[in-house]
């Protein structure tokens, strides 16, 4: 079992490092979630795998380590009605240059982001015309690389229509057969790239119109939701949009968005 001060080490690191907030309440699952990375280790105790992980110049150990205490669970077209918003209240309104930039900033295994150009291609006449530029980003280069590679289980799609499924996924055959992988036109338009969210500063050149932020922050304590969700504003353009979790809520953080839904903030100005 992990001792009370080791679970305070490996709480403080977490928390700096990533914003997760782990509570008394998680110790015993911090200590089951990391005891098979010790075995793999070939180490003793937690202290040992402490500073393994903090040694490592590398970080790979420390993303792997979050890699093992995150949840990563997501799903295509989840909590729907956010894009129906796009669809029917974002695209309309984009200007004569028909670009739009959207950040997936914590985008797990993929689903989120390819949802959202899903979204894209099927709510305009004629995609060809547009500009669509989604950046894509998570802490895990694990989930990162399953992302990119585009490749989900059949089951996967439960929720997306068959002729939508067809006309963005390829179906495998063979060896591949219950897979599909998504095809380059909706590729092309999703880069994925590992992100800190707790860095003071965004590789973001240019305002954004939208920013993805959901069931991210039920991980965070409320100073820290409060600085990001402030950065955040910062990076979108005035009538810019975040959207939120649906079990996320920003009714007690200070922040300069006005509320048009539940769960999505305009910038105003």
């Amino acid at each position: 079992m992990i001792s009370l001060d080791e679970f305070e080490r490996f709480r403080a690191l977490i928390y700096g490092e990533s914003g997760i907030a782990l509570s008394e309440q998680k110790r015993t699952l911090l200590a089951s979630r990391l005891t098979k990375r010790l075995r793999d280790l070939g180490l003793e105790t937690f202290s040992d795998y402490y500073e393994t992980v903090t040694r490592d110049s590398t970080r790979e150990e420390f993303t792997r380590m979050l890699d093992l205490i995150s949840t990563n669970k997501t799903d295509f077209f989840r909590e729907p009605k956010h894009f129906e918003f796009l669809r029917d209240q974002v695209l309309p309104g984009v200007g004569p240059d028909k670009r739009i930039r959207i950040w997936s900033s914590a985008c797990s295994t993929g689903e989120e982001p390819y949802t959202i150009a899903m979204t894209l291609y099927e709510g305009v006449e004629d995609p060809r015309q547009w500009e669509f530029e989604i950046l894509a980003s998570d802490l895990s280069t694990r989930v990162l690389a399953k992302a990119a590679a585009g490749v989900y289980d059949e089951d996967r799609f439960r929720d997306v229509p068959s002729e939508v499924l067809r006309r963005h996924f390829l179906r495998g055959r063979g060896d591949s057969a219950g897979k599909f992988k998504v095809k380059p036109h909706l590729a092309s338009v999703v880069q994925f790239r590992r992100l800190n969210l707790m860095d003071d500063r965004f590789p973001i050149k240019a305002p954004l119109d939208l920013i993805f932020c959901r069931n991210v922050m039920i991980y965070f304590d409320r100073p820290t939701q409060e600085t990001l969700v402030n950065k955040f504003y910062r990076y979108l353009k005035p009538g810019g949009y975040l959207f939120i979790g649906h079990s996320e809520s920003l009714q007690w953080v200070q922040h300069p968005f006005a509320a048009v839904a539940p769960t999505i903030y305009r910038k105003e100005t």
